[in-house]
């Protein structure tokens, strides 16, 4: 029985766009352990995923507990590693497991790839989903593409409807659409600006009798505040309220959902809600939401260059040439339909 390790050392999105990766091996080993290795805040993407057998947490600490995991690694004897993540670190993590085929990626041409028994070969302007899948052709397979997997517990869909019911937002025989807004974003440049967003809420409120929710973290709750302070329709503030599982059955039960470039844009697609993208810096054909019912509304300009903590233009252009005439225009089609 083959015995695979998959390492995808990113954020929220990219573990759950590495779903399909999962599913790929399951139907190829359908008797196969399969493991993941993943940064502690993005295992619940993986929680109850039927395609994995096990989530290993990555921490950060110190040097004792980075050592104590590189023996465990060591003594699970995969027989295969699928790094996903084309880092240093995950290179490192898949050499000291032992397995006698370590595959990853190596974009940069970087002495990682003496790590590895096989170097991806990758299309460069594929989606990420895409991407990822071609890292299991050295396997000696052709993977397809399926939907991304994010699944919830009953806990989880109970949890929500009782945080909803509590703030008088389900279960009240009120018709009218729940529409998730979220104004957090990995990094501030790709971030649209607080006071549109909190112009939109006011616009799906009283334009289309939408009852608006702000979504984010705990450390997005003050940016929240800010979106929800700027209102005049008293949108509600969500922000550090729920658990991630706990946010992506909130999202199911919403008729949209408007946000940036951030994790909760693919769970919100994942579980089948509408989206209304926004995107700055990031390409959205390597990066947008995988979903029948998903606009994205992206600017294109030349500052690709500029995926960094200052922006050469100055001005965060990206981002503001987006109106809110023209989210308010796709998040009306998308509730109409």
């Amino acid at each position: 029985m083959p015995n695979i390790l998959v390492i995808k050392l990113r954020y929220l999105g990219d573990v759950l766009l590495a779903t399909p990766v999962f599913r790929a091996l399951r139907e190829r080993y359908p008797l196969a352990r399969i493991s993941a290795a993943v940064p502690r805040g993005t295992e619940d993407m993986l929680k109850w995923n039927p395609d994995i057998n096990e989530v290993l947490v990555i921490e950060r600490g110190s040097v004792r507990e980075q050592i104590r995991f590189m023996r465990d690694l060591r003594h699970r004897h995969f027989d295969c590693v699928v790094d996903l993540t084309d880092g240093d670190r995950s290179a490192v993590l898949s050499r000291i497991t032992g397995a006698p085929m370590r595959v990853g990626f190596n974009e940069e041409h970087r002495w990682r790839g003496l790590l590895y028994t096989a170097i991806v070969k990758s299309t460069p302007t594929a989606h990420r989903v895409e991407r990822d899948l071609q890292a299991l052709r050295p396997l000696g397979f052709e993977p397809k593409s399926s939907p991304l997997v994010l699944r919830l517990s009953s806990a989880d869909e109970a949890d929500a409807e009782r945080l909803l019911s509590e703030l008088g937002l389900w279960g009240t025989g009120d018709s009218r659409p729940l529409v998730m807004l979220q104004p957090g974003a990995r990094y501030w440049f790709k971030a649209w600006p607080a006071e549109r967003f909190a112009e939109l809420a006011d616009r799906l409120a009283e334009g289309l009798g939408s009852r608006v929710l702000v979504g984010g973290n705990a450390a997005e709750r003050d940016l929240a505040e800010k979106v929800c302070a700027k209102a005049r329709t008293q949108p509600v503030n969500l922000a550090g309220r729920t658990s991630l599982l706990v946010h992506a059955a909130v999202l199911k039960r919403c008729a949209l959902f408007v946000g940036n470039d951030n994790g909760p844009m693919h769970m919100a697609a994942t579980v089948g809600t509408p989206v209304v993208a926004l995107f700055g810096p990031s390409n959205p054909l390597e990066w947008g939401p995988r979903g029948e019912k998903t606009t994205v509304i992206y600017k294109g300009l030349d500052c690709r260059a500029c995926f960094h903590p200052t922006c050469r233009r100055g001005e965060e252009s990206c981002m503001k040439l987006i109106s809110t005439d023209e989210v308010f225009a796709a998040a009306r089609q998308l509730l109409e339909k």
